[in-house]
């Protein structure tokens, strides 16, 4: 769609408007970001022909076969990545308490690295090796049928893939799904992924950080689409970067301890004036996966002041935290989010 002079100028003074209320927050915002952007600048730890070697013995082997090489690949990670391992006693001792241990540990790199290897077969359409089972997705499929598209924001928890499944189990072959995010993050195993993904599998992408995101992602949403983010990674950038992009940075108490989120995904929705809904497809064991909707938060009405605005985003962002930690507490090897999320190397 081509865009007028007059909608591109209505883009900016919304990014301008966006920051209303942002002044009393300015302090608190500029001591978290340094620091909070650090996973987008993080070296990859992947090795192309080790990762094109499992993803062909996939193929070949057969899942029950290359599910083998998974725990040796754990048990790797967690004695050679140390800042990792790090990271992952501070999140379990916050989520398990402070018996958890290295047999913890063992468990949660496990469970990511079944997660990644069971992207190979949602990617290539594999959906009767698993078990799916699908808990709120009926304002989902109201929002679709409506035309107006879904806004999910969920985390890393789990795998983003398994909500392909809703496609068939849901009998709605046509649902569209893109995955809002940034590109240069794990390009390596994206890209080997991509490649051998089925096309009706392949979720579509619209990269963040670029001034045309949120057009984009308004266009995917008219055209009833679904448009995915996860929102439990404080946002790199810069100043220069539309402001319903980069957001501002909230503490809040998170599994006990203030840890610092960031509210752009939500200012993105209430902008587009849309309805948000938290997504998770949590890894049971096995080949089992459970994949939950809730509704988040509506910015349909639009705000009476920019007061008003600002409320209504604050108190979405408190309630997906609320739902995060729930879920962590529930599922606690289900996020993979292996980052000095509570920022405490910097301190």
């Amino acid at each position: 769609m081509k865009h007028t002079d007059v909608e591109a100028r209505a883009v900016d003074e919304a990014s301008r408007t966006g920051q209303a209320g942002a002044d009393s927050r300015t302090t608190e915002r500029n001591e978290a970001r340094g620091e909070g952007g650090d996973w987008a600048r993080a070296p990859e730890r992947s090795n192309m022909l080790a990762l094109r070697f499992i993803v062909c013995m996939a193929l070949v082997c057969g899942r029950h076969v290359t599910r083998l090489l998974l725990p040796p690949i754990a048990l790797y990670f967690l004695l050679f990545a140390p800042a990792q391992r790090r990271h992952i006693k501070r999140y379990l001792f916050r989520a398990i308490g402070p018996q958890a241990g290295w047999i913890d540990g063992f468990r949660l790199l496990h469970a990511f690295a079944s997660t990644v290897l069971d992207r190979v077969y949602f990617l290539r359409g594999r959906l009767d090796l698993f078990t799916v089972k699908i808990e709120g997705n009926e304002p989902i499929d109201a929002e679709l049928a409506s035309g107006r598209g879904a806004f999910l924001l969920g985390a890393h928890v789990g795998s983003f893939e398994a909500l392909g499944a809703c496609r068939q189990q849901t009998h709605q072959s046509h649902m569209r799904l893109a995955m809002l995010m940034y590109p240069d993050n794990a390009r390596r195993i994206t890209s080997i992924l991509n490649a051998i993904a089925v096309p009706e599998m392949r979720p579509h992408v619209i990269a963040l950080g670029r001034p045309h995101s949120m057009l984009d992602l308004r266009d995917w949403l008219d055209g009833g689409g679904m448009g995915g983010m996860l929102a439990d990674r404080t946002l790199p950038g810069s100043e220069d970067q539309p402001a319903q992009q980069r957001g501002n940075n909230i503490v809040l108490p998170f599994l006990g301890q203030p840890a610092v989120f960031n509210d752009g995904p939500f200012r993105l929705a209430a902008l587009l004036r849309r309805k948000v809904f938290f997504m998770a497809g949590l890894y049971d064991g096995g080949g089992r996966y459970d994949v939950r909707f809730d509704p988040l938060a509506d910015f349909c009405e639009r705000a009476s002041c920019a007061a008003e605005r600002e409320q209504r985003i604050r108190a979405a962002v408190e309630a997906y935290v609320v739902r995060l930690e729930a879920l962590c507490r529930a599922y606690p090897y289900n996020w993979f989010n292996f980052h000095d999320f509570w920022l405490e190397d910097a301190a």
